[in-house]
C-alpha cells in the first residue's frame, strides 16, 4: 500500500446519536498539492429500533452479551458494505470503520468502538482499518476528536471546519499547531427530548422554534464544569448522562422549552471559540447542519462567514476522513496529532485486518 498515489476506501461512521451507519466510498488521489478526494457513492443505512434499542443499553450488559453485540454489528456493517457495493457496482481497496463507541473515558484509559473489524473483514473479504482511538488513549490521550488530520489536509481553505452531530467538535490552526476539542453535546441531547415527542429528531428545529429559552437553566448550562477547562479534552455518553441530563430535569420544562433553551447554549458554546475580530471562514459539517433553526442562531449571534456546504459532505464528511485516517493507517503516515489530543506523541492509529 505504500507506493500507491490512489486509494479507492470504504468509510464507515455511526456516531453517538445513533441515526444509522453512514458509508461512503471515497476515491484519494495524491499529488504535488497534497491531497484530492471526492466521495463517489455514500447512503446511510438506517437501524432498526430494536438495535437502537440494543445499543443504548451496551454499557450494561454482561461480557459475553457485549462481545456478541460487538461481533453481531460488525457482521451486520459488513452485510451493509457488501450490498452496498454491489448495488453500486462498486469495489474498494480496503474499509476503514468508525466503529459504535460504548466507552469514552480517557482519563482512565478506557474507549472501546464495538463493530469487529474481523467479523467485516470475514463479510466483505476486503481488509479492513479500525479501532483508531485506542492508541492515543494508551499514550495518555483523549482519544478524540480525530478528525482534525482531516480537516488540515483536505478542507485547508476554511479556517474552521466544525461537526454537529451527537457532539459539536471543532478543528483550527493555532500558532502553527491544529487544535481541536469536543465543544458541546448536540444531537445526543437534542434527539434525546425529540423523541419524548414520539420524533426520532427535530427536522430543521421546528419543535424547537416554538420554546422559549429558559434563562436560568441556560446560565447553569453554559457554567458547567467542562466549559471552562483548556483543551485538549473531549466528552462521551457518560459526561451528557452524568451532568446535562439530571441539570435539565430539575426544571421540569416542556420539551419544546428544553430544545430551545439547548439550542441557545450550544450557540453560545461555538460562539466563545470562534474569534470573531477576525472573519474567519466556519465550515459546518454534520447532522446538525440540517438544523436549519440552530443554523440560523449561529449565523445571527457568531457574525463570521459560516458555510454549509454540499449534501454530500454535509452527510459524509466524517465516513470521509475516516476513509483518509485509513489511507494514512496503511500509508504508514500520522494520523492522530497531539497537539489535538494531548497524547505523548503524534502516531498512527488503528487495527488492520486482512481476510486473506
Amino acid at each position: 500500500m505504500q507506493e500507491a498515489n490512489t486509494y479507492r476506501v470504504v468509510g464507515l461512521m455511526s456516531g453517538t446519536s445513533l441515526d444509522g451507519l453512514d458509508i461512503a466510498l471515497c476515491c484519494f488521489e495524491r499529488n504535488s498539492r497534497g491531497w484530492d478526494y471526492r466521495i463517489e457513492f455514500a447512503e446511510t443505512v438506517d437501524y432498526s429500533d430494536a438495535l437502537v434499542s440494543r445499543l443504548n443499553e451496551a454499557q450494561y450488559l454482561s461480557a459475553s452479551d457485549f462481545v456478541k453485540l460487538h461481533i453481531r454489528l460488525g457482521e451486520f456493517h459488513g452485510r451493509a458494505v457488501k450490498d452496498f457495493l454491489c448495488k453500486n457496482n462498486q469495489t474498494a481497496d480496503f474499509i476503514a470503520s468508525h466503529g459504535q463507541t460504548i466507552y469514552h473515558q480517557p482519563e482512565e484509559k478506557i474507549t472501546f468502538q464495538i463493530s469487529s473489524g474481523a467479523s467485516i473483514a470475514a463479510e466483505t473479504g476486503l481488509p479492513v482499518v479500525c479501532d483508531f482511538r485506542s492508541v492515543d488513549v494508551a499514550l495518555k490521550g483523549q482519544g478524540a476528536p480525530l478528525v482534525p488530520i482531516g480537516d488540515k489536509l483536505l478542507f485547508h481553505e476554511y479556517f474552521y471546519c466544525l461537526n454537529l452531530g451527537g457532539f459539536a467538535n471543532i478543528s483550527f490552526d493555532e500558532n502553527e499547531k491544529r487544535l481541536a476539542f469536543d465543544i458541546c453535546p448536540v444531537n445526543y441531547v437534542l434527539n434525546f427530548y425529540s423523541r419524548r415527542l414520539n420524533e426520532s429528531y427535530d427536522n430543521g428545529g421546528k419543535i424547537a422554534s416554538k420554546g422559549f429559552v429558559q434563562k436560568k437553566l441556560l446560565k447553569e448550562l453554559d457554567h458547567l464544569e467542562y466549559f471552562s477547562q483548556k483543551s485538549p479534552k473531549s466528552l462521551g455518553r457518560e459526561w451528557v448522562e452524568r451532568e446535562v441530563f439530571p441539570l435539565i430535569e430539575r426544571y421540569n420544562l416542556s420539551n419544546e422549552d428544553v430544545l430551545r433553551t439547548y439550542i441557545e447554549h450550544i450557540v453560545n458554546q461555538v460562539s466563545k471559540i470562534v474569534d470573531h475580530q477576525n472573519d474567519h471562514k466556519l465550515l459546518i459539517t454534520g447532522g446538525g447542519a440540517h438544523n436549519t433553526f440552530l443554523i440560523l442562531r449561529m449565523k445571527e449571534v457568531i457574525g463570521n462567514e459560516i458555510v454549509v456546504p454540499v449534501k454530500h459532505i454535509v452527510d459524509f464528511k466524517e465516513a470521509l476522513i475516516f476513509a483518509f485516517l485509513g489511507v494514512l493507517r496503511l500509508s504508514r503516515e500520522v494520523n492522530c496529532l497531539k497537539s489535538v489530543t494531548g497524547s505523548l506523541s503524534d502516531h498512527i492509529g488503528g487495527a488492520v485486518y486482512r481476510p486473506f
